[in-house]
Protein backbone atom coordinates (compact mmCIF):
# COMPACT_ATOMS: atom_id res chain seq x y z
CA UNK A 1 0.00 0.00 0.00
CA UNK A 2 1.17 3.59 -1.38
CA UNK A 3 0.84 6.20 1.71
CA UNK A 4 0.33 9.83 0.34
CA UNK A 5 0.50 12.87 1.94
CA UNK A 6 -1.41 15.88 0.04
CA UNK A 7 -1.00 19.05 0.96
CA UNK A 8 -3.33 21.75 -1.13
CA UNK A 9 -5.20 25.40 0.13
CA UNK A 10 -7.69 24.38 -2.47
CA UNK A 11 -10.40 22.24 -1.74
CA UNK A 12 -11.12 21.32 -4.88
CA UNK A 13 -8.00 20.57 -5.84
CA UNK A 14 -7.51 18.60 -2.72
CA UNK A 15 -10.96 16.91 -4.05
CA UNK A 16 -10.09 15.85 -7.55
CA UNK A 17 -6.64 14.71 -6.32
CA UNK A 18 -7.93 12.48 -3.94
CA UNK A 19 -10.38 11.33 -6.16
CA UNK A 20 -7.85 10.41 -9.00
CA UNK A 21 -5.14 8.84 -6.89
CA UNK A 22 -8.00 6.90 -4.54
CA UNK A 23 -9.02 4.98 -8.01
CA UNK A 24 -6.00 3.42 -7.57
CA UNK A 25 -6.76 0.46 -4.76
CA UNK A 26 -3.39 0.27 -3.88
CA UNK A 27 -2.93 4.07 -2.66
CA UNK A 28 -4.27 5.76 0.36
CA UNK A 29 -4.52 9.09 0.12
CA UNK A 30 -4.80 12.02 3.94
CA UNK A 31 -5.31 15.42 2.88
CA UNK A 32 -4.34 18.31 4.22
CA UNK A 33 -5.75 22.15 3.86
CA UNK A 34 -2.38 23.60 4.80
CA UNK A 35 1.09 23.39 6.00
CA UNK A 36 0.76 23.14 9.79
CA UNK A 37 -2.24 20.65 9.39
CA UNK A 38 0.39 18.69 7.05
CA UNK A 39 3.01 18.83 9.90
CA UNK A 40 0.36 17.92 12.72
CA UNK A 41 -0.59 14.96 10.69
CA UNK A 42 3.29 13.99 10.19
CA UNK A 43 3.49 14.16 13.95
CA UNK A 44 0.95 11.25 14.39
CA UNK A 45 1.57 7.40 14.10
CA UNK A 46 0.74 7.51 10.38
CA UNK A 47 3.38 7.59 8.11
CA UNK A 48 3.31 8.42 4.25
CA UNK A 49 5.61 7.19 1.61
CA UNK A 50 5.62 10.01 -0.16
CA UNK A 51 4.59 13.93 0.18
CA UNK A 52 2.60 15.75 -2.75
CA UNK A 53 2.89 19.15 -2.07
CA UNK A 54 1.70 22.30 -3.46
CA UNK A 55 4.16 25.63 -3.34
CA UNK A 56 1.93 28.60 -2.70
CA UNK A 57 -0.28 28.44 0.37
CA UNK A 58 -1.15 31.14 2.95
CA UNK A 59 0.53 31.41 6.23
CA UNK A 60 3.39 28.86 5.42
CA UNK A 61 3.80 27.68 2.19
CA UNK A 62 5.33 24.79 0.14
CA UNK A 63 9.27 25.30 1.26
CA UNK A 64 8.56 26.65 4.76
CA UNK A 65 6.79 23.05 5.38
CA UNK A 66 9.36 21.30 3.83
CA UNK A 67 12.03 22.77 5.86
CA UNK A 68 10.09 22.32 9.38
CA UNK A 69 8.88 18.14 7.57
CA UNK A 70 12.78 18.01 7.92
CA UNK A 71 12.94 18.89 11.35
CA UNK A 72 10.48 16.26 12.35
CA UNK A 73 11.81 12.44 13.31
CA UNK A 74 11.82 9.85 11.01
CA UNK A 75 10.55 12.50 8.29
CA UNK A 76 14.43 13.46 7.87
CA UNK A 77 13.99 11.46 4.20
CA UNK A 78 10.59 11.25 3.65
CA UNK A 79 10.34 12.09 -0.09
CA UNK A 80 8.13 15.31 -1.12
CA UNK A 81 7.07 16.10 -4.26
CA UNK A 82 5.70 19.67 -5.18
CA UNK A 83 2.84 20.62 -7.30
CA UNK A 84 3.14 24.15 -8.71
CA UNK A 85 1.77 26.00 -11.80
CA UNK A 86 5.27 27.87 -11.70
CA UNK A 87 6.00 25.96 -14.54
CA UNK A 88 9.49 27.74 -15.51
CA UNK A 89 12.87 25.86 -15.86
CA UNK A 90 14.72 27.83 -13.04
CA UNK A 91 11.75 27.27 -10.70
CA UNK A 92 11.47 23.63 -10.64
CA UNK A 93 15.13 23.60 -10.42
CA UNK A 94 14.87 25.33 -7.55
CA UNK A 95 12.31 23.33 -6.01
CA UNK A 96 15.15 20.10 -6.78
CA UNK A 97 17.26 22.20 -4.95
CA UNK A 98 14.95 22.75 -1.64
CA UNK A 99 15.20 18.68 -1.44
CA UNK A 100 11.92 17.62 -3.38
CA UNK A 101 12.49 14.55 -5.48
CA UNK A 102 10.42 15.88 -8.56
CA UNK A 103 8.12 18.87 -9.42
CA UNK A 104 4.32 18.24 -10.87
CA UNK A 105 2.85 20.88 -12.92
CA UNK A 106 -0.62 22.01 -12.36
CA UNK A 107 -3.18 21.80 -13.86
CA UNK A 108 -2.33 18.19 -13.43
CA UNK A 109 -3.97 15.65 -15.42
CA UNK A 110 -6.05 13.03 -13.15
CA UNK A 111 -6.29 9.97 -14.75
CA UNK A 112 -2.25 10.35 -14.97
CA UNK A 113 -1.62 11.73 -11.37
CA UNK A 114 -1.22 8.64 -9.47
CA UNK A 115 1.47 7.10 -12.31
CA UNK A 116 3.17 10.21 -12.03
CA UNK A 117 3.83 9.78 -8.49
CA UNK A 118 5.07 5.69 -8.73
CA UNK A 119 7.16 7.19 -11.46
CA UNK A 120 9.09 9.33 -9.68
CA UNK A 121 9.19 7.51 -6.73
CA UNK A 122 10.45 4.64 -8.81
CA UNK A 123 13.45 7.27 -10.12
CA UNK A 124 14.13 8.95 -6.91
Amino acid sequence: MLKILHVDDEPDIREVAAMSLGIDPEIEVRSAASGAEALKTLESDWKPDVVLLDVMMPELDGPGTLERLRQLPGHEATPVIFMTARAQSQEQSRFLELGAIAVIIKPFDPMTLAGQVRDNLGAW
